[in-house]
């Protein structure tokens, strides 16, 4: 069964009003992997539309980036706009699904950096991250136990600037020597990889926040080994 076929069920429950541990729960078929996968994909869909909600508007570039991070095979469609069109009418309860969301992939922070990632790339679609959605974001990431320091390197990554620190981007200071940061930029690549997204339970629909990534920490390491000569 496809992601979009587990999905199809999700979308039915969520009409109905549960909440996402709900629907989730009651495949007793799914092994953990599956759960995961859709777990990610209902996440990031219902914390998307609500915080594409939070400048007041969803645009047509926020609509068509969550196409874009989600790859929707044109026959699946109808089941993630059923989800989508729901949870945008406001914003209201999106700290509900997103502490269920951190509930159920408990012990996997990795994953819950994932949606975070996938949320950024919709907020910054439209060429402008709100005020509004940085506060929103920020406040997913508190609920998914990522701490603030983190957070704020996720979102320098992802700011509509025309140059980024690019110490900040891969999350060090500019004191690191030259040996460990050859180190630390070797594991963020190994660790962002998309075949490594896929590993820790996410559906191979989502690598394009993997390639996004991977390319900001390898522009990032790039200009740093250039003014060191190393």
């Amino acid at each position: 069964m496809s992601i979009w076929e587990k999905l199809a069920g999700a979308a039915t429950g969520m009409v109905r009003g549960g909440p996402i541990g709900a629907f989730l729960g009651g495949n007793q078929e799914q092994d953990g992997q599956a759960e995961d996968q859709v777990a990610f994909t209902v996440g990031v869909i219902v914390l998307g539309a609500k915080m594409a909600k939070a400048d007041g508007v969803v645009t047509e570039d926020e609509v068509n980036a969550f196409k874009e991070v989600f790859k929707i095979p044109a026959g699946e469609m109808k089941n993630v706009a059923q989800i989508f069109n729901l949870a945008k009418k406001d914003v209201t309860g999106y700290e509900v699904y997103a502490e269920q969301l951190a509930s159920m992939l408990k012990g996997n922070r990795a994953l819950l950096q994932d949606v975070l990632e996938g949320l950024f790339h919709i907020a910054k679609a439209d060429k402008v991250l709100h005020p509004r959605e940085v506060e929103f974001l920020g406040q997913v990431a508190m609920r998914f136990g990522i701490p603030e320091t983190e957070f704020s390197y996720i979102k320098v990554r992802h700011e509509i600037v025309t140059k980024r620190n690019p110490y900040d981007v891969l999350g060090v200071n500019a004191s690191i020597s030259s040996d460990e940061l050859r180190s630390h930029y070797r594991r963020l690549v190994l660790e962002n990889h998309p075949d490594k997204l896929m590993a820790r339970g996410v559906p191979k629909e989502f690598v394009a926040i993997a390639t996004e990534k991977v390319s900001a920490i390898n522009e990032a390491y790039g200009q740093i080994a250039k003014e060191r000569g190393i």
